[in-house]
C-alpha cells in the first residue's frame, strides 16, 4: 500500500499533540523561593526568572533522520541537526544560546561514528555561537536499536528583549527565510517513500541522491539575532513538525500565506510519488520555509536586508488560524 501521510508512515501528529498535552497537564508543582518559572508552558523554549536576565532551554534530538545517516555511513552532520534543532527553538524568543549538552543513547558503541557526530556537533556549535560544555553516552542494549542523539541549550537574554508574539497584531508582515531541504521532521514519512517509490542512490534535480537531499543539515537561524538588534519584531517562529501550524503558537490571531516560499524539488517529488495532498505536505514539512519573522510593514526592507534570501510570504488576519493561499491548514 501506498504512503500517502505522516499517519499512515506512523507518526500520528494530532495524537502526539494529545499526548503532550496529558504529560503536560501533571506537570502542576512550581518550585518555591528564587529562580521562578518565566511565564507559561507551551512555547518553543522554557523560561527561567535569573534577576535582570532570563534563561531558557530547549531540548530535541535528530529523530529517524539517524536511519538515513546509518544507511549512508555517515554521521557528519547530524550533529549540526541535533544542535540546530534546538538553537532554533531559542532564537524564535531572541533567546542566546550560550551553552549545549548532547545525549548519546546506543546499543553498541563504535569510535568512529562517535567521532564522526563529535565533527558535526563541532561544527554546529561553531555555527550557532555556543559551548558543548558536556554530554552523557548510554549504552542501552535491550532497550535502543541503533543510536539516538539529542540534546539540551541553555540560551540567556535580558528579559524586556524577550520576544513571544504578544505583540502580533492584523496587518504585521510574514516574512519567510527559507529551509536548507526537510532539515529533521517528517523524516518518518520522506524515508518511507523514497524506499517505496525510489532509491537512496537515486539523483534528484540538481544533482543530489535521495540520501544526500534527506541527509542536509538543518539550517541555523543566527541572524535572528542580528535582526532583533536591528528592528522591532513582534513574533519569530520555527518551522518544525506541524509544519504551518507551528504558527499558532504565536498567539490567537490568523496566519494568512498567499505568497509560499519556492520549496526545493523533493518537496514537489515526495507530493508526487506518494500522492500526497497539499494540506498534508504543509502540515508535516517545512516546505522550503524553515523560519519565520513576523514585523510591521515599514520593517520589512530592514530584516530583508540582514537575511538577504528572505521575502514577505503573507500577512497577519484577525480570524485565528493558520491560512495557505485560503485554504486553512487545520
Amino acid at each position: 500500500m501506498t504512503t500517502r501521510s505522516y499517519r499512515e508512515a506512523g507518526v500520528d501528529i494530532d495524537l502526539e499533540a494529545s499526548a503532550v498535552h496529558a504529560l503536560v497537564e501533571q506537570l502542576t508543582f512550581r518550585r518555591e523561593g528564587s529562580f521562578p518559572m518565566h511565564g507559561g508552558v507551551g512555547h518553543f523554549a522554557g523560561l527561567i526568572e535569573f534577576g535582570e536576565m532570563v534563561l531558557a532551554l530547549a531540548v530535541d534530538g535528530v529523530g529517524t533522520k539517524m536511519l538515513i545517516a546509518d544507511h549512508l555511513h555517515n554521521w557528519t552532520s547530524v550533529g549540526i541537526d541535533c544542535i540546530a534543532m534546538n538553537v532554533n527553538d531559542l532564537y524564535v524568543m531572541n533567546m542566546e544560546p550560550v551553552a549545549f549538552v548532547d545525549y548519546i543513547a546506543t546499543d553498541a558503541l563504535s569510535v568512529e561514528k562517535m567521532a564522526q557526530i563529535g565533527v558535526g556537533l563541532n561544527r554546529g556549535a561553531e555555527l550557532a555561537n555556543l559551548n558543548i560544555i558536556g554530554g552523557e553516552t548510554a549504552t542501552l542494549n535491550g532497550l535502543v536499536n541503533g543510536l539516538d542523539l539529542a540534546g539540551t541549550c541553555l540560551g540567556v537574554q535580558q528579559k524586556d528583549r524577550i520576544v513571544t508574539g504578544e505583540q502580533i497584531a492584523p496587518g504585521d508582515c510574514i516574512v519567510g527565510v527559507p529551509s536548507s531541504g526537510i532539515h529533521s521532521n517528517g523524516l518518518t514519512l520522506a524515508r518511507k517513500l523514497v524506499e517505496e517509490h525510489a532509491g537512496w542512490e537515486e539523483r534528484l534535480p540538481g544533482g543530489k541522491t535521495f540520501g544526500e537531499e534527506l541527509l542536509t543539515p538543518t539550517r541555523i537561524y543566527a541572524e535572528a539575532l542580528e535582526v532583533t538588534a536591528a528592528v522591532e519584531v513582534h513574533g519569530m517562529c520555527h518551522i518544525t513538525g506541524g509544519g504551518l501550524r507551528n504558527l499558532n503558537r504565536l498567539g490567537s490571531v490568523g496566519f494568512s500565506i498567499t505568497d509560499p516560499l519556492t520549496s526545493q524539488p523533493i518537496f514537489a517529488w515526495m507530493a508526487e510519488a506518494g500522492g500526497v495532498a497539499a494540506e498534508e505536505m504543509y502540515r508535516t514539512f517545512n516546505m522550503g520555509m524553515g523560519y519565520v519573522f513576523v514585523v510591521a510593514t515599514e520593517t520589512v526592507d530592514a530584516v530583508t536586508g540582514i537575511v538577504p534570501d528572505a521575502r514577505v510570504v503573507g500577512e497577519v488576519v484577525a480570524a485565528p488560524g493558520v491560512w495557505l493561499e485560503g485554504t486553512a491548514i487545520t
